[in-house]
């Protein structure tokens, strides 16, 4: 019981770090590494799937809200906008490969939404980037722990 809430907390971590909740999912991770409690790899695909369903909530989002873009309480001004779509076409979309940074990763998945970048383009990039960062970061933790002998 104790190890499927570890994996569905790591999941929710995960998942809500992808959205635009403030939420942090290396932590977790991290500490269930060290546990030495949980299978590396069963903890790497977890948080990989959260994170990349996250994401995807993300671009379904910004395929909904573009819609209102016209309105006064859309959340980014039309120049802002732009911009952002200017920088998404110039580097198109190989830029999913930095939805693994923070903050600036969980906006690229939105506009990703709003300028109607098919799903399965997205879908493959934003999972290489964001599952490789969870094995960068597992095989960090694991080595650390191993040179430090805890």
């Amino acid at each position: 019981m104790l190890e499927w809430s570890a994996y569905l907390g790591l999941f929710l971590a995960a998942f809500g770090a992808a959205t635009i909740l403030p939420f942090q999912s290396e932590p977790v991770l991290v500490g269930l590494l060290l546990a030495g409690e949980f299978s590396p790899v069963r903890l790497i695909l977890v948080a990989s799937v959260g994170n990349v369903l996250g994401a995807a909530v993300n671009w379904g989002l910004g395929r909904c809200i573009e819609r209102y873009r016209d309105k006064s309480w859309f959340p980014v001004k039309e120049p802002q906008l732009q911009r952002a779509e200017g920088w998404y076409r110039r580097f198109g979309r190989w830029s999913l490969l930095l939805s693994w940074m923070p903050l600036f990763g969980d906006a690229l998945t939105v506009l990703s939404g709003v300028l109607r970048e098919p799903f399965w383009s997205f879908l493959i990039l934003v999972s290489i980037a964001k599952a490789g960062r969870y094995v960068v970061l597992a095989f960090a933790t694991l080595g650390v722990q191993a040179i430090l002998g805890f």
